[in-house]
């Protein structure tokens, strides 16, 4: 495929900080269980794999805690917060409101460089076969297409909270992996979400976010 996804996060822009790379590079690992709910969080360890000082790597741990994906105890250090089925519920009712958003202003305001990406993106989701990518493969495939989309819908705040809530939807759904018996069909439904974003219907394309994240809580709790 077409698609370039070597990790789950956004590459970082050009000229971004150590501190944003670090950032970034970490919320990957902790959103695909790389590092596992409650791992502790070396910061001189984790500094000395990326190559980088430790200030931008507090920095990163910081953010992190922030995005309630790490968590610090006085005296005790840093750990990867736990993954609690039970906050499925609650992700999944704020993503079906603000998902359908997204898609909506995606359809409605994205640049045309932004809508040839996303048609690319979703010939690419079309041809893949059913069989082509294991399960954290199309995980990541998942990701990604969220991602286009969040920044297509051109609201930074509304991206910022949309990742923060898949991010946890993710590590919910990479928990479970195992257990599923096939993820094709899921990231399949995205070629026709993403063209619906792309011809600029809006409607349709609300429709089929909000059936997208349903058919994702229905899908863990066959398997819990």
């Amino acid at each position: 495929m077409s698609m370039a996804l070597d990790n789950a996060a956004e590459a970082p822009a050009a000229g971004a900080s150590l501190a944003e790379q670090a950032y970034l590079q970490l919320r990957d690992k902790l959103i695909m269980l790389d590092i596992r709910p409650g791992a502790p969080i070396n910061d001189a360890q984790i500094a000395a794999e990326l190559g980088i000082g430790r200030t931008p790597v507090r920095e990163a741990i910081k953010r992190l805690e922030g995005d309630h994906l790490l968590v610090s105890y006085p005296r005790r250090g840093t750990f990867a917060t736990g993954v609690d089925i039970t906050e499925l519920a609650d992700v999944s009712e704020i993503r079906e409101l603000l998902e359908p958003l997204a898609a909506r202003r995606a359809a409605s305001m994205a640049s045309e460089e932004l809508r040839q990406e996303i048609r690319r993106t979703a010939a690419a989701i079309s041809a893949m076969k059913g069989n082509e990518a294991d399960h954290r493969t199309l995980m990541r495939y998942d990701i990604t297409v969220h991602r286009l989309i969040y920044r297509a819908a051109a609201n930074p705040h509304l991206e910022d909270v949309l990742i923060r809530y898949d991010n946890l939807a993710t590590r919910i759904w990479c928990l479970v992996l195992d257990k599923m018996p096939s993820l094709g069909g899921h990231v399949a439904e995205h070629a026709e979400l993403l063209n619906a974003i792309a011809d600029g219907d809006a409607e349709h394309a609300a429709e089929l976010a909000l059936h997208h994240v349903t058919s994702f809580e229905q899908s863990v709790r066959k398997v819990l």
